[in-house]
């Protein structure tokens, strides 16, 4: 099928190379032509493990190009996806200026389309509020009138559910695809599109009208957020009441209506989907006169957990109250910047938190991450030091101290890390080792919702 993709973002980009993937023609579009000049070379502007290969392979077939020009395609497209950004407005919703306008400029382009053509699918792919393909059919229906054009069209919800990280196999290999769509026609299009995968992995087909495939966004997003929080305050807890949190988590994940997944104490959940769906959706629920309670609580749960590293640190070192730059001529390695592992992603990034803190009470803070330091340097400079590797992070720190799960930090050799450092001092907000092992070794070692290890 012919396929346009309007903004190459996370998801415009892993959308257009995996349709390119699965054997569907595929055009890029996005305003910015240094952009679209870089993808057109095959490099991509974003880290996502396996996304730089499919670029590079679909280019070199001819079965993905990019471009500016939205109307180049859209004469034989069957389907366009708007994937532009849909950033928070200060009042908490999504901010929908740039979803409207490219509706707009598809109606603009629908005249390029033969009268007997069959209707175009636009598909609301960037995550929107609940009516959005209603306004998104009336912006593209007045471009129409107003270039007195008529020509068939339906607008279709088709959230993303793709985590940072591991986009690629979640869009090759879905546990399911939800479509939001009122005729048979736009199914049986979407469904073209979208088979190769679902045979791939056996996932569920949903068809609903477009108002719950929107609400289905936020829904799955807010309980991903809500688990999150649930099991860093049990973790808090089982802190101050000496239980472990990985034997508790382990027995309530084996509870088949809970299940394990999302049950992994950590520093707050961060990235671009989370906090901001919570805050639209938080939103849509004040003013429809349902105020969504459990979500309040939850956001402000991941408030006050970003902090408990921050926390952790003040108490071990006696940091008091009104005492200028405690910190001073101590210096902390940072492992980790971005929200999470195999992302670059630093948007509500706990590390970004978590030097602001340390730098204001007067710390000198050397920071690494695999994919992430470029971002971090365009956004605070040189408030921090910057380390080729994990060990030159650590070299004569006082303390280490883990943001992100990257798989290399915990392979890493610590007896290596230990000759670097002043002292073995681990604050680790990911729980990559275990307190009994770091006890053996001589760590002084706090981790989250399992016993404080003090070294000798």
């Amino acid at each position: 099928m012919q396929v346009l993709v309007i903004g190459s973002g996370y998801v415009g980009l892993v959308a257009a190379a995996c349709f390119a993937e699965a054997g569907h023609r595929v055009l890029g579009v996005d305003v910015d032509a240094e952009k679209v000049a870089t993808l057109s070379r095959g490099e991509s502007p974003i880290f996502e493990p396996g996304l730089d290969g499919l670029l590079t392979k679909h280019l070199a077939s001819g079965a993905l190009r990019f471009t500016t020009d939205l109307k180049a395609g859209i004469a034989e497209a069957d389907a366009a996806f708007i994937c532009v950004g849909t950033p928070q407005s200060e009042d908490g919703s999504a901010d929908m200026k740039y979803v409207l306008a490219v509706a707009g400029q598809i109606g603009e382009s629908m005249a390029l389309r033969a009268r007997d053509a069959k209707p175009l699918i636009v598909v609301d792919k960037s995550t929107v509020p609940v009516g959005t393909a209603a306004r998104v059919h009336a912006e593209i229906a007045a471009a129409l009138q107003k270039h007195g054009a008529d020509r068939a069209f339906e607008v279709v919800s088709n959230p993303e559910f793709l985590r940072e990280g591991s986009a690629i196999g979640d869009f090759l290999e879905p546990d399911r695809v939800v479509v939001g769509c009122r005729t048979g026609h736009a199914e049986t299009v979407m469904k073209a599109l979208y088979q190769p995968f679902l045979d791939r992995s056996g996932g569920k087909w949903f068809r609903m009208d477009p108002p719950s495939a929107e609400l289905t966004k936020y829904a799955a997003n807010a309980m991903l957020a809500l688990r999150i929080s649930f099991i860093n305050e049990i973790a808090n807890l089982a802190e101050s009441l000496g239980a472990d949190v990985d034997h508790v988590k382990a027995a309530i994940g084996a509870d088949h209506r809970i299940g394990p997944a999302f049950l992994n104490p950590g520093p707050g959940f961060g990235g671009s989907c989370f906090p901001k769906d919570l805050q639209a959706l938080l939103k849509v629920g004040r003013e429809c006169g349902h105020p969504m309670m459990t979500l309040a609580a939850t956001v402000e749960a991941n408030r006050h957990q970003k902090q408990v590293i921050l926390r952790k640190v003040k108490a071990h070192f006696g940091v008091k109250a009104g005492v200028p730059a405690p910190l001073k001529g101590r210096r902390f390695a940072l492992w980790g910047l971005a929200f999470k592992a195999d992302t670059d992603d630093i948007r509500e990034s706990m590390a970004l938190e978590l030097i602001e803190g340390l730098v204001n009470l007067g710390a000198e803070v050397v920071v690494h991450d695999f994919a992430a330091m470029e971002a971090v340097k365009a956004k605070i400079g040189d408030r921090v030091r910057y380390a080729e590797t994990p060990l030159a992070a650590c070299e004569g720190a006082d303390a280490l101290l883990i943001a992100t799960e990257w798989r290399q930090y915990r392979e890493t050799d610590l007896e290596a890390v230990a000759k670097a450092m002043k002292a073995r001092r681990i604050f680790d907000g990911r729980n990559l080792f275990r307190p009994e092992d770091m006890e053996a070794r001589g760590w002084t070692y706090h981790s989250l919702g399992r016993r404080a290890v003090e070294g000798k």
